[in-house]
């Protein structure tokens, strides 16, 4: 038969042609359809058509279906092609059924039977046709159709080399889509002993196949080690004419080789067979050895496969970390290529440095191409090998040579691109904070880093300087002198204000002893950048402005001119307002003593871990050495709330409205459970639970609040955002992969019964099934309140790492009753009124209970606000006392109900009492609240 393009398809050429010359869309359509008119008459007509017939149509179906246009017939001629002899029309016949047939179509059965028949061919062209067809379609059908017959090819001693390279290809495909394809037992060593199959396509297929299989269970698979080994012993020692037919530009079966290697990788060094690991330290040395030989072609081809290798080689002596002596020769190997010509070697060259800067034998050995290394960093063209030196410097830098490479850095970050400025401003501040020895130089890097490159100065970094300083009174000092100065600069970020506003705020009085730093000059010299600054930065300086009354009394008179100027606006900002209002009065009505009591100097905060380099990672995740881990410092996180300290207790009408983010600046008193956070936008991600210190579960937390980190471990981050409005909820549920590797399988499952339902219907939208390194997926959840109900559903998230074991992480989702509570407002009248309305034994619940911690007033009241119901002021005789009035939304009624919440400050205990229309609402609600105060 003649072949596809020529004379034997004249016909199929020509309809190409027509199809190219024509002149517009629709001219095209009219021929199409012309064609498609003739085929399907020649299909259903009298005359019998042969296979060379047959052949040419269904080829045209293809070209057509290929242009984009629908095809709805010749699919059963497609399939009668696959019964002919004719290794053309076989071969159109699986070609067609790859492309267009649905794994669902009735004809599945009937292919699957012509597939059988030629995978019992003895005509291994035919084999190998339909192997193809099956990895190309790769559907759960294919896999569970052909689970028996695909294995006992592979392993068969009759089987042809050619085929047993498909068989290897095509089981690998399979079982991408089905992992429980492959058959357990004898099967595994028989699979792995392929790796000693005397035809090189078999093995470097069944290296592929292999190294899939160790990642999902590398126990069964560990064998395959020594029979690597001995593989890449062969390979690595032959002479060119041991492998001559394999051997690419002089190089050796590099492809098997980096498959090879790359499946060592999935196992630690072999120690149970000294044989083993000696053979391939050996190996890797040869490797390494060939690497300094002189090339034996000048052929680009010739460096590329050798680079291969070694690069691997590299990257297995990397893995192992275990042999000195080559993790140095890498080491200075790869400092060779940092001065090569060729872009992309010195690309890898860093990026491998990198990983060799974190191991104890090799850190020192790259610590000593620094110099070129700050060389490539400044003069290289490509941006992407720049960031890589970067990398490098950050990944070699310890306490030895930290402040000169903070400083190339610094200098470096005046000129560097767009970017990769913010992560460099992280990696100074890292850098910075972890190696400092001395606070003072600390201070300056922070301040140069604002000054050079303030836009990418994130709020962690601002945040870290202002817990450091005041938590070491030995710098404190000098970090109100620098910032004063650096204030005076005629162009000033703002977040060099907004440090500047803090510092001074607290510790401007050391120094005011100087005429030129006076209280009125440091008054004067922030307000000349308030005009300048966005609303939460003027927030700031007017908590400033508050402190510097207690700090500098003979300045008060023109503090309080300002706070009074900014009540009598009619300003745009009704928080700012408000704040400068509060402000004044608080100045002009609390004695001296109570005002130095309320704007005393902030206390230390207990240590935690920086949240920088948190932010690093999840920029660049993978990229960030183990060895810049920041574990320290005496660094506590201090909470920016209480800048303002007690001053806020009374800013609670304005905060109703302020979210998460806008509340990090003192605009309005955290809550009790989440003081201590300052770095933390999300308020308490780094806090425990359970004793563990790496798994973070704050379900319980989001009774009060809708956004946030809901659940943390080393694997997976969860957040959430939702938001409610009357009986209807939708929730945001942000999945974070924390690792290096996909999460394989990843299925979260509501867990919700079926006559929970009826009361809170939950629908929620399915995700993909892998969360690929370092990414992030949204998965979005609706709720309908249709009736009371009791507890609040959760979901099972299950997902295997590496191919291990099945992991699953149980967490409620923030879905309450009281999230459908909207506030109600009254007067006293009208709640007493109520109040007494809903005095049956039924309706009304109270207990009293001891504080979980110390009793916090100001913190209660955001809570209560953050519970949904509206706090209202004025009502109770007893000005300690809070109480709240809402009303539940449901479809079936509305619920109403009031509260009152008691505190005892001298036997720290409260007492709470809900009264509502329904007997079950009043007693979740009781329980709800009593679990958190």
């Amino acid at each position: 038969m003649a072949p596809v393009r020529g004379d034997g398809m004249r016909g199929l050429a020509v309809f190409i042609s027509d199809i190219r010359n024509c002149k517009s869309k629709e001219a095209e359509i009219k021929r199409i359809n012309k064609e498609l008119a003739n085929i399907r008459s020649k299909f259903k007509g009298d005359k019998t058509l042969d296979g060379y017939q047959k052949k040419k149509y269904v080829c045209k179906l293809l070209f057509i279906f290929l242009l984009g246009h629908d095809i709805d017939f010749g699919h059963m001629e497609a399939v009668n092609l696959l019964s002919s002899n004719k290794y053309s029309e076989k071969q159109i016949g699986y070609l067609f059924i790859s492309v267009l047939v649905n794994t669902n179509s009735d004809l599945i059965k009937l292919i699957i039977q012509s597939i059988k028949n030629d995978l019992q061919s003895r005509n291994p062209i035919h084999v190998n046709l339909a192997l193809q067809c099956i990895a190309n379609i790769g559907s759960r059908d294919m896999a569970e159709a052909f689970s028996n017959e695909i294995p006992k090819l592979l392993v068969s001693g009759d089987t042809m080399d050619v085929v047993k390279q498909s068989a290897a290809l095509c089981l690998l495909r399979l079982f991408r889509t089905c992992p429980d394809i492959i058959p357990g037992g004898e099967w595994t060593s028989r699979i792995i002993h392929l790796l000693n199959d005397q035809h090189m396509g078999v093995v470097t297929a069944a290296t592929s196949l292999i190294d899939a299989l160790v990642k999902k269970n590398p126990e069964e698979y560990k064998g395959c080690v020594s029979l690597a080994v001995s593989r890449l012993s062969r390979i690595v020692t032959a002479s060119y004419t041991d492998l001559q037919d394999y051997t690419y530009y002089f190089v050796p079966a590099p492809w098997l080789s980096v498959k090879l290697l790359r499946l060592l990788q999935n196992y630690n060094p072999p120690t149970e067979d000294p044989g083993v690991r000696g053979r391939l330290n050996e190996c890797l040395e040869t490797i390494l050895n060939k690497a300094q030989e002189p090339p034996k072609s000048k052929k680009v081809q010739h460096s590329n496969a050798k680079n291969a290798v070694l690069f691997e080689a590299i990257n297995l002596i990397i893995h192992n970390d275990s042999e000195a002596s080559l993790l140095v020769r890498a080491c200075n190997q790869l400092g060779q290529f940092l001065s090569n010509r060729e872009t992309n070697l010195r690309y890898l060259a860093l990026e491998s440095m990198c990983h060799l800067a974190t191991s104890e034998f090799s850190h020192e050995a790259v610590k000593k191409h620094q110099e070129v290394v700050i060389l490539s960093m400044k003069m290289e063209k490509d941006v992407s090998v720049r960031q890589q030196a970067v990398d490098l410097l950050y990944a070699m830098c310890d306490r030895t040579n930290a402040e000169e490479i903070v400083q190339e850095m610094l200098n470096y970050l005046e000129t560097a691109d767009y970017s990769i400025r913010e992560e460099m401003v992280l990696k100074v501040a890292i850098l910075a904070e972890k190696y400092a020895t001395d606070y003072t130089w600390y201070v300056d890097v922070i301040l140069n880093l604002i000054r050079i490159a303030g836009d990418y100065v994130s709020e962690e970094v601002w945040y870290r300087v202002i817990q450091i300083v005041i938590n070491r009174e030995e710098v404190q000092g000098y970090a109100a002198k620098t910032v004063f100065e650096a204030l005076q600069a005629p162009a000033c970020h703002e977040n060099m204000v907004k440090v500047g506003g803090y510092i001074l705020g607290e510790f401007g009085n050391l120094i005011a002893g100087d005429s030129r730093s006076a209280p009125m000059v440091q008054f004067k010299l922030l307000h000349s950048k308030y005009h300048l600054c966005s609303s939460m930065t003027r927030a700031l300086l007017l908590s400033t402005y508050i402190k510097f009354i207690n700090l500098f009394p003979e300045i008060r008179g023109t503090i309080q001119d300002v706070f009074r100027q900014h009540s009598n606006l009619r300003s745009a900002d009704a928080e700012l307002q408000q704040r400068a209002s509060e402000y004044l009065q608080l100045s002009i009505v609390a004695s001296t003593d109570v005002l130095a009591t309320v704007l005393e100097e902030m206390p230390s905060f207990p240590e935690r871990e920086s949240s920088i380099l948190a932010v690093l990672k999840k920029k660049k995740p993978g990229r960030v050495p183990e060895n810049a881990e920041i574990r320290d410092n005496k660094s506590p996180v201090p909470n920016s709330h209480a800048h303002t300290n007690n001053a806020q207790n009374n800013h609670t009408s304005s905060s109703n409205n302020a979210n998460a983010s806008s509340d990090l600046l003192g605009l309005s008193t955290p809550p009790a459970s989440q003081s201590g956070t300052l770095i933390d936008v999300l308020g308490d991600i780094y806090s425990t639970a359970n004793g563990n210190s790496n798994v973070v579960n704050n379900s319980k937390k989001f009774v009060f609040k809708n956004n946030g980190v809901l659940f943390e471990n080393d694997l997976l981050q969860i957040g959430v955002k939702s938001e409610f409005r009357q009986n209807l909820g939708r929730l945001g549920l942000y999945y974070g992969n924390k690792t290096q590797t996909a999460l394989q399988n990843f299925v979260p499952t509501l867990q919700w019964s079926a006559e929970d339902a009826l009361k809170l219907n939950v629908q929620i939208k399915a995700v993909e099934p892998t969360l690929e390194a370092g990414a992030q997926i949204q998965q979005l959840l609706t709720a309908e309140c249709i009736d009371h109900y009791v507890g609040a559903p959760s979901i099972i998230i299950s997902f295997r790492v590496n191919g291990g074991a099945v992991q699953k992480i149980t967490v409620n989702l923030p879905l309450t009753v009281n999230k459908f509570f909207e506030p109600t407002e009254m007067n006293a009248e009208s709640f007493f009124a109520r109040w007494r309305n809903l005095g049956g034994e039924q309706q009304r619940a109270q207990r009293v209970f001891k504080a979980q911690q110390p009793l916090d007033l100001p913190g209660a009241r955001n809570k209560l606000t953050g519970f949904g119901m509206q706090l209202l002021d004025s009502i109770d005789p007893n000005p300690d006392n809070m109480v709240c009035a809402g009303i539940i939304h449901t479809q079936a009624h509305k619920v109403g109900c009031l509260m009152r919440l008691e505190p005892n400050k001298q036997a720290q205990m409260f007492r709470l009492t809900i009264r509502s229309s329904l007997e079950a609402v009043t007693q979740e609600i009781c329980e709800l609240l009593v679990d958190q105060f």
